[in-house]
């Protein structure tokens, strides 16, 4: 079987494509192409299909991560959305929750209101209502419905909404509107409250269907072009993208809710790195994606992904309620701009030079500093290094950039400008890393950080020191960890019903009869994406909180018959997660199921190894490098160290390396300091033990306190 594996990033398009009939493996990544990112798609395709000789025809199965939703709505240039809602609530998008991002100021622009995802005049009323409890209290006026249906068509919009209130108890009246819709509109693309989130919260609800209209016409054309175009290469298979739940989707699914992309690419990242620390030994992981734009930041306890509160699950300013895998992004990449503000302070980032033009050393027209600038004038990437491949470096456009822009505004050299900038960085991602895990409970000092993206291996060592944390993994190609994640992950479905009932005093015939409901619809879904039964498993979820309390928590709820049995064990697991999340639990109290969910997965991963690594040179030596002056940090100290630079497909299976070393890559270069050991284990990763290099800190620490 073949398997490609294709990551859209801000910088770079990652691929890997593996060969399972012959062991083998190729990496490739080429510059996006943010007007167009399936034109860097195919030819990523067409270049590592000619790398491994093979036709794009030979292709079993192709899996897509892209960064498409996620940026229409960070750049706000969606589609022009009309929407249809009940008589009375036409404000509730500009209403929102009444949360101001500055408590404070009396003149702020609120972005949900700055940037409307409808535009108020485009959202129109009809006579309609449904009780909470599901009961037809108005008809839909189906005349009123034409007339506005036919205003939205007069006013162009692309795409429409359909929200109305309570249709998550009662979807009859949105369901007899999308008939009218494709009566009188057809070409419009259908956003409906009832298929996209059947959950209660007015607000919320109403902002992730508006979001998914907002997206929806761009990136069902950017799937379907995408399709086209591998037609025509005569790519016999269908893409499947990734989600932000941490599941795949085929592309028929992902046209129609484009909202569960969002995350697309840094969830695969986390992924491809549970995956390599769990081949190097280590289950607890911190996962550290540095690509050219962003780094994105996951903790997973026990290598298991942990999903983010429904309420918490927002992109921009912008709620969008669905399941989402709990990562972090900030801006600190490789092309991260240093600059120094009105205010005369030092920054980097969050402002990217991006792909294009890149960073000054690429020489593609960037004049402006960027954090690969300073690894180069600090001697972390040297001038005979290769960036993805055939982008040379140039060293002297690196220190023009840091001197005109940084040095001679702050009166220091361009290697102490360089060096700030690199520790800048740091911290900004030592203070993201434990917002995500001091700040919810997890001890750093207890997990493995893995250092995936192009960038992540140049910065992983400086961090874990910073965090006291004992070992890195760097998976055997950095760079395209992302893609690597893609070819691990299974297909996913997640259905969802609000059910707001008792669990202490349960109506079990009617969670019984909801969940049956779920299942099968879970079950015909995976069907219809051609699983097999052999294929297929069904996972349960129930929202479960205190009576009285504001917010619940994911509980997973066991298989079998539900019964008083199964609804027990649900009501003891909701109160070890409660005592888990917030060190506080309450026998007690009355325990109420907001929603129940099923997860229908469809099993497609291998499970055969991802990667096939080179096994090295016979007679390695590290003698036989060149070595280059390259600056570390001591103490508080910039010391100049002779480092050797070692091609890291010529270390053999099983070889011990002491800093300090840069072990070069086609997609990354991982930076070893002085005091850390490296060795190279059979699934090709890089394990750095920081122990001994955490022990000096320590020890000159408390010299200094003497």
């Amino acid at each position: 079987m073949i398997r490609l594996g294709v990551d859209v990033g801000g910088t770079f398009t990652d691929l890997i494509l593996i060969n399972e009939g012959t062991d083998q493996s190729w990496v490739h990544k080429v510059p996006s192409t943010p007007s167009d990112p399936s034109e860097a798609v195919i030819k990523g395709v067409t270049e590592i299909c000619e790398m491994a000789k093979i036709q794009p025809s030979k292709i079993d199965q192709f899996f897509h991560g892209t960064t498409v939703a996620t940026n229409i709505v960070l750049e706000h240039n969606g589609a022009n959305v009309g929407m249809i809602t009940t008589e009375g609530f036409r404000d509730i998008l500009h209403i929102a929750r009444h949360k101001r991002p500055y408590n404070f100021s009396l003149y702020q622009d609120l972005p949900w209101q700055k940037y409307p995802l409808v535009e108020r005049r485009n959202r129109l009323v009809v006579p309609e209502r449904v009780s909470a409890a599901g009961e037809v209290i108005t008809s839909l006026d189906e005349e009123k419905t034409r007339e506005q249906v036919r205003k939205l068509k007069d006013a162009k919009v692309d795409s429409i909404a359909v929200c109305f209130v309570f249709s998550f108890k009662n979807p009859s009246h949105e369901s007899r509107v999308k008939e009218i819709i494709q009566e009188e509109f057809p070409e419009a693309y259908l956003s409906i409250s009832n298929e996209i989130l059947p959950q209660y919260r007015e607000y919320e609800r109403f902002s992730t269907v508006a979001l998914n209209a907002f997206i929806g016409p761009k990136v069902s054309r950017y799937i379907k072009r995408l399709e086209e175009v591998l037609d025509e290469m005569e790519v016999s298979t269908s893409v499947h993208l990734m989600q932000s739940n941490g599941g795949i989707a085929t592309s028929e699914v992902a046209a129609e809710k484009p909202i569960n992309l969002l995350l697309s690419g840094p969830v695969a990242g986390l992924i491809g790195g549970i995956k390599a620390a769990k081949n190097a030994g280590f289950d607890n992981v911190i996962t550290l994606d540095i690509g050219g734009t962003s780094a994105d930041i996951g903790v997973a306890p026990n290598g298991e992904m942990r999903m983010r509160h429904l309420l918490d699950t927002r992109i921009g300013e912008y709620n969008a309620m669905v399941p989402m895998v709990d990562i972090d992004a900030i801006g600190a990449g490789g092309g991260s701009i240093a600059h120094v503000d009105e205010g005369g302070i030092f920054r980097v980032g969050p402002q990217s030079a991006g792909a294009d033009p890149g960073p000054a050393c690429y020489n593609r027209g960037g004049a402006l500093p960027t954090s690969t600038d300073a690894q180069v004038i600090l001697g972390r990437i040297h001038a005979d290094s290769s960036l993805a491949g055939d982008m040379q470096v140039v060293a002297e456009l690196s220190e023009k950039a840091f001197e005109e822009h940084i040095a001679q505004k702050l009166n220091m050299t361009s290697l102490e400008a360089a060096a700030g900038a690199l520790k800048i960085m740091t911290h900004n991602m030592v203070n993201a890393i434990e917002m995500n895990s001091v700040r919810k409970g997890y001890d750093p000092r207890d997990f493995t950080l893995v250092a995936a993206g192009g960038a992540g291996p140049l910065f992983a060592c400086d961090i874990a020191e910073e965090l006291n944390i004992p070992n890195v993994v760097v998976p055997p190609y950095p760079g395209i960890t992302a893609a690597m994640g893609l070819l691990a992950s299974d297909i996913a479905y997640e259905k969802v019903h609000t059910l707001w009932g008792s669990l202490t005093h349960p109506d079990v015939p009617n969670i019984s009869s909801v969940i049956d409901k779920l299942e099968k619809e879970s079950y015909k879904a995976l069907k219809e994406d051609g699983m097999r039964d052999d294929q297929t498993v069904l996972r349960r979820v129930v929202d479960c909180r205190y009576s009285g309390q504001g917010y619940e928590l994911r509980v997973d709820a066991p298989e079998g018959e539900i019964n008083d049995s199964w609804v027990t064990e649900v009501i003891q697991r909701f109160h070890q997660a409660h005592l888990r999340e917030y060190a506080s639990q309450f026998p007690d109290q009355e325990v109420i199921a907001i929603n129940v969910r099923v997860i229908g997965i469809g099993l497609v991963k291998s499970e055969k190894e991802q990667l096939f690594v080179t096994e090295g040179q016979e007679m390695f030596s590290i003698d036989e490098y060149p070595q280059y002056p390259v600056y570390f940090w001591n103490s508080d100290q910039l010391e100049k160290v002779q480092t050797p630079f070692i091609i890291r497909n010529d270390i053999p299976i099983g070889t011990s390396l002491s800093g300090p070393a840069v072990i070069q890559q086609k997609d990354s270069t991982t930076i070893l300091p002085p005091d850390c050991t490296a060795s190279f284990d059979s699934y090709g990763n890089i394990v750095i033990d920081m122990r001994q290099k955490i022990e000096k800190k320590f020890q000159a620490y408390a010299s200094i306190s003497k």
